[in-house]
């Protein structure tokens, strides 16, 4: 019997107590498993909205377990299969550096401020957003959250990634001469306005897959395939982002391909194990990964081999891959996605 045949037989003997999410990044085999699969926040909200799995196994990263972990029911365990895989942008912002990124751009700036963090972000960040009265925001609802952060009529702090703040808030009319960068390793503010012109400070972080996707890669797409759309996730650089086509979300992604024509081609810059996916899927359409080097090794690090060790680990009653938030920092950090969720 194959690991994949008995993740399988698991499943069937513990039914309704056990629902196993995976992010759209996985591997095909873990793909197979799942009960449902999607980006981290729809992952997290199917999490909250079941009340029937006492056991949820989440094929993510680290911050996605949190989040799952904050969203659901205190009778419920979150567990992740490969409990070390964190998220390197992440891991970029913590809570005792935003806290003295508020301190510094307080001081120089001399203005309120309205703090949004990505979700892909600790706990403790989230936390220290909904306790300043900030919120949190996706990748696909960034336009929506950051334009209600402008309404507030304070300096927005976006983090931790500077990338999706600057793609986001230059959409929403900022200039890019008024967006800041606030460094955590020298804890400094750098701008080229005037202070009282600063509309939104981006922290100095960025997703590694995606950041360094350049300008050649689509160069050198479009010439190979000059008759195929390109587009991107909105992780990546500014420049790239005005280069290509179309940028969104993972779900923007795969419905640009699922809605396109037959026949039509498509390059799309993000993780490799999604693009492949989509490669599979809809064959009647030319699909290519704009930079073939875009992996996730994280989000790779979950395999049938762990899937069935957490499973078995449940039926034997050892939890040790329980993700468990600080119930403080839990408080502090749903403030901040009930604030999305509700302008969402």
């Amino acid at each position: 019997m194959t690991d994949l045949d008995r993740i399988f037989e698991i499943k069937k003997e513990m039914g309704e107590e056990l629902l196993i999410l995976a992010h759209h990044y996985q591997s095909d085999d873990i793909i197979k498993t799942a009960d449902f699969v999607g980006d981290s926040l729809k992952l997290a909200q199917y999490a909250q909205q079941n009340k029937s799995a006492k056991y949820i196994v989440f094929c993510g990263v680290y911050f996605m377990s949190e989040t799952a972990d904050i969203l659901t029911e205190d009778w419920q365990k979150v567990l992740q299969p490969a409990i070390t895989a964190g998220c390197p942008m992440a891991d970029m912002a913590d809570k005792e550096q935003a806290e003295k990124a508020w301190e510094v751009i307080t001081e120089e700036l001399g203005c309120d401020i309205v703090p949004i963090t990505y979700v892909n972000s600790k706990a403790e960040i989230k936390a220290f957003c909904g306790r300043h009265g900030g919120t949190t925001v996706t990748s696909g609802n960034a336009v929506k959250v950051v334009d209600w952060g402008i309404k507030q009529n304070k300096v927005i702090l976006f983090l931790p990634d500077r990338n999706l703040g600057r793609n986001t808030a230059y959409d929403l009319g900022i200039p890019l001469e008024n967006m800041a960068e606030y460094d955590p390793k020298t804890e400094s503010l750098e701008y080229s306005c005037g202070k009282d012109d600063v509309k939104i400070v981006l922290w100095k972080g960025y997703c590694h897959v995606h950041h360094k996707i350049t300008v050649k890669h689509i160069e050198d797409a479009r010439r190979i395939h000059p008759d195929a759309q390109v587009i991107v996730h909105p992780e990546c650089q500014f420049e790239i982002a005005q280069a290509a086509d179309g940028k969104g979300s993972t779900e923007y992604l795969i419905n640009q391909v699922k809605n396109g024509e037959k026949g039509s081609k498509w390059i799309i810059g993000t993780e490799h194990n999604l693009v492949k996916r989509l490669k599979d899927t809809y064959t009647d359409k030319e699909i290519y990964i704009l930079d073939t080097s875009s992996v996730c090794t994280n989000m790779n690090r979950t395999n049938p081999q762990n899937l069935l060790e957490t499973l078995e680990d449940i039926q034997k009653g050892n939890f040790e891959k329980q993700v468990k938030v600080d119930k403080a920092v839990a408080e502090d950090a749903l403030k901040s996605l009930e604030t999305m969720l509700s302008l969402v």
